[in-house]
């Protein structure tokens, strides 16, 4: 979708990812330039509009995601994937660190053909590198409902940094973005 500010085009999209706790995907991406939103929520499950507590029971189908809305002039898909395989174990089939279940599997919920087709792309040539020592999980799916969480879950990094969560599983997730794409930071 492009709008136009003043003589320059500007060009929006979003993208729908899920890599464990939203919580972290949610505070590494609010730092990166170009990302104009990040959203908390909950897709691809069977049940409309679920709770927290629904979704962590493990009966929904949902994964817990952030929807990232970014300005494709300033950072691209290809980029935002870059961070995204950066900061979460794509290898490990519903599970990230300590969270189990496929409310924390690996997932790229995409919202444009051309999404899919390079997301596709990506994940093989990420296993034919074999940057990863286990071959890619990540699943690619088209999404149809995003449900955004209760108010409480956004911007939770930025409202609790010295939470112990927050400090043991977040902080170093940013710290190793900020140290592999700090030209990327806002």
């Amino acid at each position: 979708m492009a709008s136009i500010h003043g003589n320059a085009q500007v060009s929006h999209d979003k993208i729908v990812l899920g890599g464990g706790c939203f919580w972290c995907l949610e505070a590494v991406f609010e730092t990166l330039n170009g990302v104009e939103e990040v959203v908390s929520g909950y897709a691809g499950g069977i049940t409309p509009n679920p709770t927290y507590r629904e979704v962590c029971d493990g009966n929904t189908g949902h994964a817990e995601v952030v929807m990232i809305h970014y300005d494709e002039n300033k950072i691209s898909f290809e980029e935002i994937l870059q961070v995204f395989f950066t900061v979460h174990d794509p290898t490990t089939l519903n599970r990230q660190g300590m969270d189990v279940g496929t409310q924390y599997r690996s997932v790229i919920f995409y919202t444009t053909h051309e999404q899919a087709a390079s997301a596709t792309d990506i994940v093989k040539e990420l296993n034919k590198l074999r940057v990863f020592k286990n071959p890619i999980v990540t699943q690619i799916d088209k999404l149809s409902e995003f449900y955004r969480a209760e108010d409480y879950h956004q911007d939770y990094f930025a409202k609790n940094p010295n939470n112990a969560y927050c400090q043991f599983t977040i902080q170093p997730k940013l710290d190793k973005m900020k140290s592999y794409f700090r030209e990327k930071l806002k």
